[in-house]
């Protein structure tokens, strides 16, 4: 038989033992012991482990009854990769377990053993208890093996056969992987959130570690991550660097304005710093004159148009710009707080 197709024939239940019978037929399919000093978590793993009541509960538990539901590996050079129970491996140290039941997976792609981690974790928590970083991963992982086909597919067709998405009451909300539809609009649907926010949080996805860890902690605005995302790989870390030493936060004006000097190539450390301290858009004395392209007045004016009357139309524009971003910063509110409740 094709190997291909057989992979594809495993179900997601036999990877969390689900389907486990007392004499596995292989070695792949099986529970067997590993020391935990064999395990290393899983490369840059985007979910924070439990603290304080949850993890004291967890490791009572594991003190009295042990790790019942076995955690799943791959092999990972000379040790073994966790994809699922890096809080079970957490607490099964602080419960003083020297090994735990581990399922080891073979073959998996990184996609698929990213697919793994992101979902099992929504199997243990609520949707909206993530951090803004965890949704987005959560969402970007998901968006990705949605636009997949084959394996990657047919694994998380099993995936939501065991763990419905968060907040959901009915089938009824859920539409078909096969089905065509826009990627966006079905996560929203799964995870309660208009497909803007689905947007911006595959934006957020983008930013590095470090700036997710300062839009978590509230040092970054949502929505200023996502202007932040588009900055380059070495800008990201110009202004991990700068925001750090200094403790600034970073709003949406500061963002828009951190892009535009991005795009234009014009952004360097000092520019940054003064954008981010906030004294570039401090209004101390008179505004710094400028003046307008002439290329952008002759391609809105004709030649005999009147100076007076173009600055009337160009402050009307500003009115009407300034207007829709108010327009857009009260709609993310509202929308960040019905996120939150």
């Amino acid at each position: 038989m094709d190997k291909t197709k057989m992979k594809k024939k495993e179900t997601f239940a036999s990877i969390f033992g689900d389907d486990y019978e007392e004499a596995p037929s292989s070695k792949d399919e099986g529970v067997m012991t590993l020391k935990l000093e064999q395990l290393v978590p899983f490369l840059n793993h985007p979910f924070k482990l439990y603290e304080g009541e949850r993890l004291n509960e967890m490791v009572e538990s594991i003190k009295n009854y042990g790790v019942i539901v076995p955690i799943v590996v791959r092999k990972k050079g000379l040790k073994y990769e966790i994809l699922s129970g890096h809080n079970r491996v957490n607490a099964a140290k602080l419960a003083g377990l020297i090994d735990v039941p581990s399922v080891i997976k073979e073959g998996l792609t990184e996609e698929e053993a990213t697919l793994i981690v992101t979902e099992t974790n929504l199997m243990q928590r609520s949707f909206t208890d993530l951090e803004h970083s965890e949704r987005a991963t959560v969402i970007a992982t998901r968006h990705s093996a949605m636009k997949s086909q084959g394996v990657r597919t047919d694994l998380l067709n099993e995936i939501e056969k065991l763990s419905k998405a968060p907040n959901l009451s009915s089938e009824e909300t859920s539409c078909p992987l096969g089905m065509k539809l826009d990627t966006k609009r079905e996560i929203g649907a799964d995870y309660n959130l208009s497909s803007r926010s689905v947007a911006r949080y595959l934006r957020i996805d983008k930013l590095s570690n470090t700036l997710k860890e300062l839009v978590d902690s509230g040092m970054i605005a949502m929505r200023a991550g996502v202007d932040l995302s588009y900055l380059s790989e070495d800008n990201q870390e110009m202004l991990e660097a700068i925001i750090s030493e200094n403790t600034f936060k970073v709003d949406m004006k500061k963002a828009a304005l951190l892009r535009n000097y991005d795009k234009e190539g014009k952004l360097n450390w000092d520019t940054a710093k003064q954008i981010i301290s906030g004294d570039m858009l401090k209004s101390t004395g008179k505004i710094k004159p400028f003046k307008i392209q002439p290329t952008i007045i002759s391609k809105y004016f004709k030649p005999t148009e009147d100076k007076k009357d173009i600055e009337n139309i160009i402050e009307k524009a500003l009115e009407m710009y300034f207007t829709q971003i108010k327009t857009i910063d009260s709609e993310m509110e509202e929308e960040g707080e019905e996120m939150s409740e």
